[in-house]
């Protein structure tokens, strides 16, 4: 395994991070494919003795718990100073909203109940989930800024953004002294491109690290056109981001496959070997132990430079799909109920 500084903090991360959205009581999420404690358990162990350092989930994922999965396993497994861990908090409920729970509240509720859930006393990196348009952006960089002074997440991290919300977050928090995004966790794959055209800029220019998820576009990259999977065949929310696209898409993955049989490796560790190209640390989720064995032994894997334009080169720009899709003030508040099951979260 490798490791790298994330971005502008100083949390020395591995390549890979492994995500953990499949993990979770399905009785408590919209997935009827995510893992039991049991199963969980056994990735993430796999993933620690491969050197994986570096967790992502979220309060969101299966009503919390998917976080709490983790923390024991996390508790068990692995020293707590030898590990990053980073969770994402929700916009705002209309019902804390009609309440009159301010943005700095809230954050303070979401991040308590997180921590609950993971047995922590803090996170590593705390990350904003998708853009509140109902809340003032003042609200929110200075409840994470608050948070962050408490001791409660050492950095923060923002994710299904724009370019210039990002850059605009971040110039207030300079501006009032508040702490800045040092990682941006946005839609980003080998068929899937869009964070080209100004994301990757700005990341590049202010040193912010890129850490996407969708790295296997729902496991569409992994197997060759025509192949499917109970979750290709039950994930709503990918086949919303990416059936529209298949036609094209195809031709990428059909180029994938061939360089994969070419070089005797999985197709898996060919499309992450190109993403590890252009990012610090893709998410990549793992329900089964050889989807987080092949993302490791991707970090060793090097393409030339001609197999990289070769990929590269059957891409037509996509539309905005998924969250970003909905990234409009009354479209999110669809994309918020959709991607939390329209469940409750009770916080302390």
């Amino acid at each position: 395994m490798q490791y790298t500084k994330l971005g502008n903090s100083e949390l020395k991360v591995s390549r890979v991070c492994m995500g953990c959205m499949g993990f979770g009581d399905s009785k408590n999420g919209q997935h009827s494919w995510t893992l039991d404690e049991e199963l969980s358990r056994e990735i993430i162990r796999r993933g620690l003795e491969l050197g994986v350092n570096f967790f992502d989930t979220a309060i969101g994922y299966q009503s919390g718990t998917s976080e709490q999965y983790l923390g024991r396993a996390l508790k068990d497994f692995a020293k707590r100073e030898d590990v990053v861990v980073a969770t994402k908090f929700l916009p705002r409920t209309r019902e804390e909203i009609e309440g009159g729970i301010s943005g700095q509240q809230h954050i303070e509720r979401m991040v308590n109940t997180s921590l609950k859930n993971l047995g922590l006393d803090h996170v590593d990196l705390y990350i904003y989930h998708m853009w509140d348009y109902e809340t003032p952006l003042y609200d929110i960089m200075d409840g994470l800024n608050r948070i962050v002074k408490a001791g409660k997440a050492r950095y923060i991290g923002i994710s299904n953004c724009f370019a210039y919300q990002l850059a605009k977050a971040n110039a207030l928090a300079e501006k009032e002294g508040f702490a800045k995004f040092v990682s941006i966790q946005g839609h980003y794959n080998l068929i899937f491109r869009e964070e080209e055209r100004e994301m990757a800029k700005l990341c590049a220019e202010d040193n912010i690290a890129m850490t996407p998820y969708s790295s296997l576009a729902g496991g569409r990259l992994s197997k060759h056109p025509g192949e499917t999977s109970k979750r290709l065949l039950e994930d709503d929310y990918a086949r919303f981001k990416y059936d529209a696209t298949a036609a094209q898409d195809n031709v990428i993955i059909g180029r994938v496959a061939e360089l994969a049989e070419k070089r005797c490796v999985t197709m898996t560790e060919i499309f992450l070997a190109w993403l590890l190209t252009k990012v610090t640390a893709p998410v990549v989720g793992a329900t089964k132990l050889h989807h987080i064995e092949g993302a490791a032994k991707a970090v060793e894997l090097t393409l030339t430079e001609e197999e990289i334009a070769w990929l590269e080169e059957a891409y037509v720009p996509h539309r905005l799909v998924g969250v970003m899709a909905q990234n409009t003030p009354a479209a999110a508040r669809e994309a918020h109920v959709w991607s939390t099951g329209d469940q409750k979260i009770e916080t302390v």
